[in-house]
Parts: C-alpha cells; sequence; structure tokens
C-alpha cells in the first residue's frame, strides 16, 4: 500500500504513536528515598542488634531495599516542554511521553529524546530550469514540527535529514513544472500565494510517512540565473516598453476620437477627409511622441 499523488509514491507507515504508561516522577522519587534509607536503616538495626545471623539478616534486607530504591531511581526520567520521550522496551516500542517535568517509566526501557518544537530548515540556492528550459535559482523556507514521534523515530534513519532531503526534492519539483514567467497561464514569479500552496501541499505529502507536518513554506528566492539574467531583463523590459506603448496608443485614439467628435457637434470648422487625416496624424504625434512636439505655426492658407 502506498500513499499516492501525481508523481510522488511514499510508503505508508508501519508504526504510529500511542501514549507509554508512565507515572509522576515525585512521588515515585520519594519512594526510592525511603526505600533507601530503610535499607540503611535494617542494616544498622542488624548491626545493633549484634549477633552473627542478625547482622546477616540485616545486611541483606538492607542490600535488598536500597537496590529498590536505586532501581526505583533509574526509571525517573525530566522531560522539558516541547520534548517527548519515545519508550523502547527490548526492541519493542512503548509508547511515548509527552508529558512535561519528573516522570517515572519502567526502568529497563530505554528513553530516546525527541524534539517536538516548531523548526525551520532553509533550502540552499539550487539551480534548476523551469518548464520552459530557462535555468533559474530558487530556495524556500520551510516550518515543519514533528507530530508522530514514534514515526519519527522508527520509519527513518534520521528525520532532520530527511526532512531537507525531501525539501531539496519538492522545490526542484515544483521549480521544473511552472515557467519562470508567463502571461498565459501560472508561472513562479506571478502567482506566489499558488505555488507555496501547492509546494507545501507536496512537502506533507513526502514527509508524513516520518511523522512530521508541515506548518508554512515560503519561497524566498527566485532568479534567473546569472548566465541569462540580462538577456531575460532586456526580454522583460522591451514587453514592459510595448505595454506601455499599447496603453499610450489607446489614450491617444481615443482623445483624437473625442477632439474630432466635438469639433463635428459644435461646428467649429469644417473639415474635408484630406484634412481630418492630416489633424488625426498630427494629434497623434504628439500624443504618442517620447519627447515634446515643437509646433509649427501655419500664417497662410490651410490649403497651402
Amino acid at each position: 500500500m502506498n500513499m499516492d499523488t501525481p508523481g510522488i509514491e511514499m510508503p505508508r507507515p508501519q508504526i504510529e504513536e500511542r501514549a507509554g504508561r508512565n507515572l509522576s516522577g515525585w512521588g515515585m522519587l520519594g519512594l526510592a528515598l525511603l526505600l533507601i534509607l530503610a535499607g540503611g536503616g535494617a542494616a544498622a538495626g542488624g548491626a545493633v542488634a549484634g549477633g552473627t545471623a542478625a547482622i546477616g539478616t540485616g545486611a541483606a534486607a538492607g542490600t535488598v531495599l536500597a537496590l529498590a530504591g536505586l532501581v526505583l531511581m533509574v526509571g525517573l526520567t525530566a522531560i522539558a516542554p516541547g520534548e517527548a520521550r519515545v519508550l523502547q522496551v527490548l526492541g519493542k516500542y512503548a509508547g511515548t511521553v509527552r508529558e512535561d517535568g519528573l516522570r517515572w517509566v519502567n526502568p529497563i526501557t530505554e528513553r530516546k529524546r525527541v524534539s517536538t518544537r516548531i523548526r525551520n530548515h532553509e533550502t540552499g540556492h539550487a539551480k534548476v530550469n523551469d518548464l520552459d528550459g530557462n535555468p533559474i535559482e530558487i530556495s524556500a523556507v520551510v516550518v515543519w514540527q514533528v507530530q508522530d514521534t514514534a514515526r519519527a523515530v522508527f520509519e527513518v534513519d534520521d528525520f532532520v535529514e530527511f526532512v531537507a532531503f525531501q525539501t531539496e526534492a519538492a522545490v526542484r519539483h515544483i521549480a521544473g513544472s511552472y515557467p519562470y514567467d508567463a502571461a498565459d497561464r501560472i508561472s513562479l514569479r506571478d502567482n506566489a500565494d499558488e505555488i507555496t500552496r501547492q509546494l507545501s501541499e507536496e512537502l506533507a505529502l513526502r514527509v508524513a510517512s516520518a511523522g512530521v507536518g508541515i506548518i508554512e513554506s515560503r519561497i524566498t528566492r527566485l532568479a534567473y540565473a546569472p548566465e541569462i539574467a540580462q538577456a531575460m531583463l532586456r526580454r522583460q523590459q522591451a514587453g514592459a516598453v510595448v505595454a506601455a506603448r499599447q496603453r499610450i496608443v489607446e489614450g491617444a485614439v481615443g482623445m483624437v476620437q473625442d477632439a474630432l467628435g466635438r469639433l463635428e457637434a459644435q461646428n467649429v470648422v469644417e473639415l474635408d477627409e484630406e484634412r481630418k487625416a492630416a489633424m488625426v496624424s498630427n494629434l497623434l504625434v504628439v500624443l504618442c511622441a517620447d519627447r515634446d512636439a515643437q509646433p509649427v505655426v501655419n500664417t497662410g492658407s490651410l490649403y497651402h
């Protein structure tokens, strides 16, 4: 059985976190101290009573009680906030203790510390090709947290390293699935929210088997590779100039239409088709030129 998503196949986890048996450590600490003190008292009492049998009995009882107290103390473990202990008895998972403070568990258990605090991971600058084949540089930061300590310990060798590698793979996959810049489709530059949402979803699927949850992911660097950056910048500048010119021409045509319409409506002057064309040409030159137009005053006839 696999956890499937297009292009991603991760094995289903074989283990899930469960609560491990534990008690308050303060009560067990008090009991352990009482046993040790009782053992010392038994040994002292046998020595006071005198006689070989009494001394031997007192020493034996004292030793047993003291050893029992020491064994109880071995089960004490201090757990800080934001940490958990994964318990393992003779190779078998025995549960997880998440309660902070002084706790007591079975003395023969192996206790592995796992941090459940929120962590950040930032990828290095990866150079990949976008969907159009253009080399780009991209990096991202991921905020994550261990949610299932059993999976984090037993499903992967090193869950921190696992998150790092899977983040790198997800960032490269997302970068290669979309163009850097495109007007008619989703692109890395213009659709940051959609891209980061897909990155978070893909990461969550990749690291779920390790018991890790993704809180947030963000692209922190996105740029063309240095070898094509200048060429792409010129292309973007040319596109911006064309778009600006288009807006200017659209506005100029509207202004010319409005001017001709007002002249005709108010009977200011009557123009034949040839003069209308000349007027339109002059107005468009004035309105669309990069520089201020130099006016020419006609002192003669309109037709000469």
